[in-house]
């Protein structure tokens, strides 16, 4: 006759105390199963036989788990051991099949890949943008699936609801930053592809907005001019001085800090651009100049050009735009539009080859085999190109001005 379960009681178990000594009492139930009293608490085990040895199964500790829910744990027990499975190792293999699907997710790939590599990859403005997209975007959706199992369909969903809401260039990006999720999750083992590959072309073409600029003397000679006008705080007056200068991106500009600057140098070098390039810029004579003055005011804080409401930020990513608008520039000039202006010029009117006018812009310039140059490439070029366009920027706001392309110069001087 086979061994009496369930024995026990709740009543029993309630009353269950281990003795004056401190020592453990084992209350069985049958079937393996039994309460381990101890003075920390009340465990369930379950005594088993596996492989000819005694084994020892923790199921959980009582309250948490009541009397039904160790008995039915043990009875799962018994299945498997009957299938001759060892209870142990299964529930240590499934545990780490829950691990593995929860690191497994879209989101949980997406998270590894925005800090392992797109952190590293981007400027220090573009990666939050892109980080808060997918948070707005792709994760209510997609971010619990399993990212192996989610097909084109489960993508196109959530691009056509932003598209719907007439934002076709975020939809565009989003579709961009998932696809990037994808093949890092491709690289890892985690999927078999890129599943965005298969809806190029579904969406709309993107909104192209050119940034306003201005491009022929006259036209910037006018602007310049005008930007000296300008009313506003020394560190925006400044900022808006040297943007055409250096013509730099805007977050990079207003992201500038004082410990970067190289005064003997006379260079400025930031690890974090819009591509994740470094970047070396050289500053013309006028360049240093304003630095120095605004220096002077605020060459005591972190950030050169700070912001005006203190808690130790840059200066407002608008600051310039706002500038402009309210030299009545909206539409002419744009905060973008100073690297339009200097790359028209410096190709088209001063004979500059494209690859040092590219590589001081902070785009990717690559070799023969591929590879992208390092930030010191064509330096001596950039620092005579830089000062060349400052000098050129400055005779355009002279009356009469007469600005000859330095390439007929050289023309002229082989004559």
């Amino acid at each position: 006759m086979g061994r009496a379960v369930n024995k026990l009681t709740e009543t029993a178990i309630k009353n269950a105390t281990f003795d004056k000594y401190g020592k453990r009492k084992k209350l069985a139930d049958g079937g393996g199963l039994y309460l381990d009293v101890q003075r920390a608490g009340r465990y369930w085990r379950m005594k088993y036989r596996y492989g000819g040895k005694e084994k020892l199964l923790a199921i959980g500790v009582y309250p948490t788990v009541s009397l039904k829910q160790a008995r039915a744990a043990r009875d799962e027990a018994k299945r498997l051991l009957a299938d001759n499975i060892d209870p142990v190792i299964h529930r240590s293999a499934s545990k780490v099949e829950r691990v593995d699907a929860t690191a497994n997710t879209f989101k949980a790939v997406a998270l590894e890949w925005l800090e392992h590599v797109h952190k590293k990859n981007v400027g220090a403005t573009t990666y939050p943008k892109n980080k808060r997209r997918l948070e707005m975007y792709a994760y209510p959706k997609l971010g619990r699936l399993p990212i192996g199992e989610i097909e084109p369909p489960n993508v196109l969903a959530v691009l056509r609801e932003i598209e719907g809401k007439g934002h076709v260039d975020n939809a565009h990006r989003l579709k961009t930053l998932i696809g990037q999720v994808f093949r890092y999750a491709v690289s890892t083992g985690r999927a078999s592809r890129d599943v965005t590959a298969d809806l190029r072309g579904i969406l709309p073409a993107p909104n192209v907005k050119h940034h306003a600029a201005v491009t022929t003397p006259d036209e910037i000679a006018a602007m310049l001019k005008k930007v000296e006008t300008y009313w506003g705080s020394p560190t925006v007056c400044l900022a808006l001085e040297l943007s055409p200068y250096l013509f730099l991106r805007p977050g990079n500009l207003r992201h500038m800090r004082w410990n970067e600057i190289d005064w003997d140098a006379a260079t400025w070098t930031t690890d974090s651009t819009k591509n994740g390039e470094p970047l070396i810029v050289p500053l013309a004579r006028q360049a240093i100049d304003l630095l120095r003055e605004l220096e002077e005011v605020n060459g005591n804080r972190e950030w050169v050009f700070p912001s005006g409401a203190g808690k130790g930020r840059p200066m407002s990513e608008n600051a310039i735009t706002g500038a402009l608008n309210r030299l009545e520039l909206q539409g002419i000039m744009s905060a973008h539009g100073f690297r339009a202006m200097a790359k028209t010029v410096l190709t088209e009117r001063l004979g500059f080859r494209t690859e040092i006018i590219e590589m001081q812009m902070a785009h990717r310039v690559r070799d023969v085999h591929g590879r992208a140059y390092n930030r010191t490439t064509w330096l001596p070029e950039r620092q005579a190109m830089m000062q060349q366009w400052a000098d050129y920027l400055d005779s355009l706001k002279k009356p009469n001005n007469n600005v000859t392309p330095i390439h007929q110069q050289a023309n002229e001087q082989s004559v």
